[in-house]
């Protein structure tokens, strides 16, 4: 952090102002609490100043220099207090945003420690341990139980199941076996693989996310507050007004003290203070109700855009599923009573490591079942476990791999196709060679998800958008449940970003929720990115533009109805601070307006509208957000 001269200048500004203050409100002498303010203002304005003059020379009045030169004007005129809180606040949101932005470069980095350093390459006399940056098209791989693969490839040999929920975002390892795809950065399983090298490690998965997230950062990073925007051309106003309002009078004969008071109180009354705070207090204070309630808003800018968001998208596991499955059916072909199968099947699992094998155990502690001994357990990678309980031969595996295509087996078989097309994962018990059972499991769905998502229907008026890397039979079944209609499955990271840029390209502002690696581009390309904050990667963390940190979903229509409040209290004190600044513009110029009374004026304006932009910091600000109504607002645009 200290490494940022942004961060070091906005400490020093903001210390020596908070030293001057004291000297002020102690009574100390005056050149102590000048000297104190003159350096806060060369700390945190030197570095704004100059670059708002290398602005001015290519024709563009930056509003960080109107600042510093209001600043200056108002320690000529007496104020000196009043322009150096200008330059701490400006300093100090420059050092928060130097901040974030490092702290994105750092994590998308560190993804790229996903991907190993080293593979085995097999080569005609053996194996070699080669740097993975090396590995060519062509090249074949040698990856053993637990490693990392180095490349994205073919599998020519082997059979396993590979954890690729940082590339796909599916919950549970993927069997892969000859002629199946496998990504860089995934994590093989128990069994022995080896992969044809299909692309060099600059053109991986895992670096084309890396360059979409830094393309889509640099992009959002240009997005600026629509009263930036506005600030840009007021400041050239301001500046030749004033200009004006100096000169002109001089080169009339005018004597050069009331003019330069009368210019430099135009400036003080003019100068954007009441607007800066029209805006800040009531964004800042949603950010800080906001993360009283568990989410986490990284910037002002963000919860503009969450103001105007108009749809919203989320990724399936992790996400409106809690990324773990649990067994959900039991179907028991023969007399066998379910909980009797339920232990055998717990029984023979029991030694495996597999993420079923784990939730099929859990069922049957669930229901108080006490597992039967375990006698010549294996464990075939990609293929299942065969185990003998209680002197029975228990097999369980895919039906791809227990099933044959004899006729004893249509039962089963047409069951576990008719699970399997309802969007479950199934697997079939068989014991002595004859099918048992068939069970149906399925990652677990939020129990605030259904809620979530109409709520949000009718706060934005527009139902979400389900995009997950997960198959489509799973998919399409947790929309169903859910109450979502656009259903886009089995996407790759750049997929989702295609889909973000598809969707934003038809006029829609859209908020996309996510959790992991594989949904960081399309958090980054979004208009707005939200990450699960319990489970989501440290990249989809850094990347995204708020972070839910308590893992409550419900808290995405609220963020949103709270960020519309927010926006119209910022709407409303734009208003009052443009009727004050007018007022007392139209007065310095058309009459006399006295210093005094501009001064009080002035601060005024700023009180007032601060005083307004608070009141979202009151509690019931939170319950009001987290009420909507089908009309598509939120219960307070009803008020």
């Amino acid at each position: 952090m200290w490494s940022l001269s942004e961060v070091r200048t906005a400490t020093a500004a903001t210390a020596l102002f908070a030293l001057g203050l004291v000297a002020h409100l102690a009574g100390g002498p005056a050149q102590l609490g000048w000297s104190l303010y003159l350096g806060c203002y060369i700390a945190g304005g030197t570095e704004s100043g100059l670059a708002g003059l290398r602005a001015l020379r290519n024709r563009t009045v930056d509003v960080d220099l109107l600042m510093v030169a209001a600043a200056i004007g108002a320690a000529a005129i007496g104020q000196v207090l009043d322009g150096a809180l200008l330059i701490v606040i400006f300093s100090t949101s420059g050092a928060l945003e130097a901040l974030a932005t490092r702290r994105t470069e750092d994590s998308i980095r560190g993804l790229l420690d996903l991907a190993p350093e080293r593979a085995t390459r097999i080569t005609s006399v053996g194996e070699e341990v080669v740097p993975a940056a090396v590995l060519r098209a062509g090249d074949v791989i040698m990856v053993r139980p637990g490693e990392r693969i180095g490349g994205d490839g073919d599998v020519v040999e082997g059979a396993s199941e590979v954890d690729q929920a940082s590339i796909t975002g599916e919950p549970l390892p993927v069997d892969k076996r000859t002629g199946d795809r496998v990504f860089a950065g995934t994590v093989n399983g128990t069994g022995a693989l080896q992969v044809r090298i299909t692309r060099p490690a600059g053109d991986t998965l895992i670096a084309r996310i890396v360059t979409m997230v830094q393309q889509a950062s640099a992009t959002k990073a240009r997005t600026q507050l629509l009263i930036e925007k506005v600030e840009q051309r007021y400041s050239l106003g301001m500046v030749t007004a004033t200009l004006a309002l100096f000169v002109v009078p001089l080169l009339l004969g005018a004597d050069l003290r009331p003019t330069l008071l009368r210019a430099m109180t135009f400036m003080i009354v003019a100068s954007p203070c009441a607007v800066v705070l029209a805006t800040m207090p009531p964004l800042l204070s949603a950010i800080a109700t906001a993360g009283r309630h568990g989410v986490l808003v990284k910037s002002t800018v963000v919860l503009e855009h969450l103001a105007t968001a108009t749809h919203v998208a989320f990724d399936k596991t992790g996400t409106l599923t809690d990324g773990s499955p649990r067994l959900a059916h039991v179907h028991v072909l023969g007399t066998t009573s379910e909980n009797d199968m339920l232990a055998y099947a717990a029984a023979a699992e029991n030694p495996s490591e597999h993420p079923l094998a784990r939730a099929i155990v859990t069922a049957a502690r669930d229901r108080g079942l006490t597992p039967h001994a375990v006698e010549g357990f294996t464990s075939r990678p990609g293929r299942g476990v065969t185990a003998r309980v209680n002197g029975k031969l228990v097999d369980i595996g895919s039906p791809a791999q227990i099933l044959s295509a004899d006729s004893q087996h249509d039962l089963a078989a047409s069951l576990a196709t008719a699970t399997q097309d309802a969007g479950y994962t199934t697997v079939v018990v068989r014991i002595d060679g004859t099918p048992a059972a068939v069970l149906s499991l399925t990652d677990q769905t939020r129990p605030d998800a259904a809620d979530t998502i109409a709520r949000l229907t009718a706060l934005i008026g527009n139902q979400p958008v389900l995009l997950t890397g997960d198959n489509p039979r799973v998919a399409t079944r947790l929309a169903t449940d859910l109450g979502i209609s656009d259903v886009r499955a089995g996407l790759l990271p750049e997929d989702k970003v295609d889909a973000v840029h598809g969707l934003e390209a038809t006029g829609s502002r859209l908020v996309v929720v996510g959790d992991g690696v594989n949904d960081a581009p399309a958090l980054a390309a979004a208009h707005v990115g939200i990450a699960m904050g319990r489970a989501g990667s440290d990249l989809a963390l850094d990347t995204a533009d708020a972070v839910i940190t308590r893992d409550e979903l419900a808290t995405v229509p609220a963020l949103i109805a709270l960020a519309r409040r927010a926006r119209r209290l910022v709407l409303a004190n734009l208003a009052i601070a443009a009727t004050f600044i007018a007022a007392l513009a139209a007065w310095d110029l058309f009459a006399t307006l006295p210093l005094p009374l501009g001064v009080a004026g002035h601060e005024g304006s700023t009180i007032i509208v601060g005083l307004n932009g608070l009141r979202l910091l009151r509690p019931q600000a939170w319950h009001r957000a987290s009420r909507t109504e089908p009309t598509g607002k939120d219960h307070d645009q009803h008020r």
